[in-house]
């Protein structure tokens, strides 16, 4: 097995225990593998060691890499901005970074164009860090709202969550833990575009913790793939 197949499985393991203390089953929590900076080859090996889902952070990663790479679910991560919707809207199958009614009409507008519907993901910033994207707490309810409304070829299937930077993953427990509060109060609400399934929280750092609060899509890329290695600009 290659090292990347190695680590995979360590992580499926750290997932399954995390799963097990909160009496939740391992096989519900979905390990989607962050692939920002790494090439087709490190893609590859991890989908032969058994990950079906990817994640990407920037457009044009997606664009370079599609046609190299096995068969696998792509997932939009990182901040989306509008002009760029039209270059992966045929190529992912969720965005998770929706925070704003505008990303959202471009979305459905492009998805129509294609006959599609597709599944989102409302971006959560609980500490509301100004370094990261998200929609405040308060705000989210409305905008989930909107979007239900005007955007019919659009599907929300639940949140996503990026959590401060701590040295010990406890410190950033009571974010998952409100986010979690949060999916749980929008989700009960009843409409025809709105199918809560995914909780979208946690990385490398501090998954367990995240599994534990209830997420069920881990993102996870250094511990997968390695030290992330980003060339110099001139």
């Amino acid at each position: 097995m290659s090292q990347i197949g190695e680590n995979i499985k360590a992580i499926q393991q750290q997932k399954a225990e995390a799963a097990r203390r909160a009496g939740r089953d391992p096989e519900d929590i979905l390990l989607v593998a962050v692939t920002k900076t790494y090439g087709p080859e490190a893609m590859n090996q991890a989908i032969e060691a058994g990950i079906t889902d990817i994640g990407e952070s920037k457009v044009q990663e997606i664009l370079d890499k599609f046609d190299s790479v096995l068969p696998v679910r792509w997932h939009m991560i990182g901040h989306l901005q509008t002009n760029k919707v039209k270059y992966i809207i045929d190529k992912v199958a969720m965005i998770h970074s929706v925070d704003s009614l505008k990303l959202a009409k471009e979305i459905d507008r492009r998805a129509a164009q294609h006959g599609l519907t597709m599944d989102i993901l409302l971006q959560v910033n609980a500490a509301e860090e100004e370094s990261k994207f998200g929609v405040s707490m308060e705000d989210t309810e409305g905008l989930l709202q909107q979007i239900l409304a005007e955007c019919p070829n659009l599907r929300i299937k639940g949140l996503m969550h990026i959590a401060p930077a701590a040295d010990d993953p406890e410190d950033v427990r009571v974010w998952f833990r409100e986010v979690k509060k949060l999916y749980d109060k929008l989700g009960a609400a009843q409409h025809p575009n709105l199918d809560f399934h995914w909780l979208s929280m946690g990385m490398s750092h501090d998954f367990p913790v995240a599994v534990e609060e209830g997420s069920n899509m881990i993102r996870v890329g250094t511990a997968i793939f390695g030290q992330r290695y980003y060339p110099e600009k001139n």
